[in-house]
């Protein structure tokens, strides 16, 4: 038998590459500065979507990115002193998850893993339900039906499934691509780019492109999926992989705000048409632990940290602003207080949240009343009042 040689192409390792680079693909319309790019073959189709933004668009976002901001610190710190059980952190991540979710209508549906804080203060949760969930006195936090942003969800890349199913629901419901704006809607659906690894996720690409669901895949690329990088869990990142499950892919600087809402944006826009889905990868960093539980100094240079922090999206913001002269100090100060404000609602709301009955586990699984769990509240009841009769002695 003929010796055949076979030739394969070299693959350079994500560990011998610039993590802090998202490459030529990648859209992109504010630097680290705050400067305005010049347009470029990646941003130019969704330079139209930026340039309509009013100054008044601007503040707003902006607005939207120190309360987030701000709401992320105080649950850090609640849970450090003993008020919340675990709390994950977006500290870096405020850009991808405001542009996502500012670009979203009322009549879509979000379906979030369990750090899309941003995300949900875009579609209306109080701050509150946040941390009530987090504290352990609340079964969910909010109602999904009622803001269309699913509950948490803790198991990675679950929602993914959810989400598509969902989505495709809605095609069978006829809200795709009637042409009619207040009518027409579309999922998303928010995971990490560790979420890209379970089979989930890869399941939900495969119906989501052979059923052409109007759904968005937003992949929030910050670098670690807890202390593992990104070159040990996929070779091609997660913006080309789209191409495979038959649909589009885009890379966008996950720390400008304005560019992850234009692409948002169009992508929605042709989800709700019913040109099918979109993957979008937001390349952007986790500043801070994966979890209150995580320390990231036991996998992580503090020199990474510290280029990624130059990219800080508050801050290229608030350059973009200054430099445009759409905003002065008072609009600065009058944010910084209203954070201020903020912290301190819900920190005083945090440390008064009365705790639930301890049959109120039972009571909200189920529309309508099931044998099975009403056998184990009656008995898990009974086991309580045990102690109770102890006591009594």
């Amino acid at each position: 038998m003929r010796d055949v040689a076979v030739h394969h192409e070299t693959v350079v390792p994500q560990a011998q590459q610039d993590i802090t680079d998202g490459g030529p693909d990648m859209v992109q319309f504010v630097d680290g500065e705050g400067t305005r790019l010049e347009r470029t073959a990646a941003n130019t189709p969704y330079a139209e979507i930026v340039e309509a933004l009013t100054p008044e668009d601007g503040r707003s976002m902006y607005r939207d990115l120190v309360l987030v901001r701000r709401l992320d610190a105080e649950g850090h710190a609640l849970q450090r002193q003993g008020e919340l059980g675990l709390w994950p952190s977006l500290l870096g991540q405020e850009a991808a998850q405001v542009g996502a979710g500012r670009a979203m209508r009322a009549q879509d549906f979000a379906f979030p893993g369990y750090r899309e804080h941003g995300v949900a203060w875009c579609r209306g949760i109080e701050p509150e339900q946040l941390l009530a969930l987090f504290r352990g006195v609340d079964n969910g936090g909010w109602s999904p039906s009622e803001l269309n942003y699913h509950l948490y969800t803790i198991v990675i890349g679950n929602q993914m499934l959810h989400a598509t199913g969902y989505a495709m629901g809605m095609q069978r419901d006829g809200v795709v691509g009637t042409g009619d704006e207040d009518r027409d809607a579309a999922v998303m659906a928010f995971t990490g780019d560790g979420g890209t690894a379970q089979g989930d996720f890869n399941e939900s690409l495969v119906f989501a492109g052979v059923a052409n669901a109007p759904l968005v895949i937003f992949v929030q690329n910050n670098q670690w999926a807890i202390s593992e990088p990104n070159y040990k869990q996929f070779r091609v990142p997660p913006y080309q992989r789209a191409q495979g499950f038959g649909f589009p892919g885009i890379r966008v600087d996950g720390n400008d705000v304005l560019a992850v809402y234009a692409v948002t944006k169009a992508a929605l826009d042709n989800a709700r048409a019913g040109q099918g889905p979109t993957l979008i990868e937001a390349f952007t960093y986790r500043l801070g632990a994966h979890t209150t539980s995580d320390d990231p100094t036991k996998y992580r240079s503090a020199a990474e940290v510290d280029i990624w922090r130059e990219k800080d999206p508050i801050k290229r913001m608030r350059g973009f602003l200054s430099q445009k002269g759409y905003a002065d100090d008072a609009f600065y100060e009058s944010v910084d207080r209203e954070a201020d404000e903020l912290a301190v609602r819900v920190r005083t709301a945090c440390q008064n949240m009365p705790e639930p009955s301890q049959e109120r586990m039972f009571d909200e699984i189920y529309v309508d009343p099931h044998p099975v769990v009403e056998r184990e509240k009656a008995q898990f009841m009974e086991y309580q009042a045990g102690f109770e009769t102890q006591e009594a002695r």
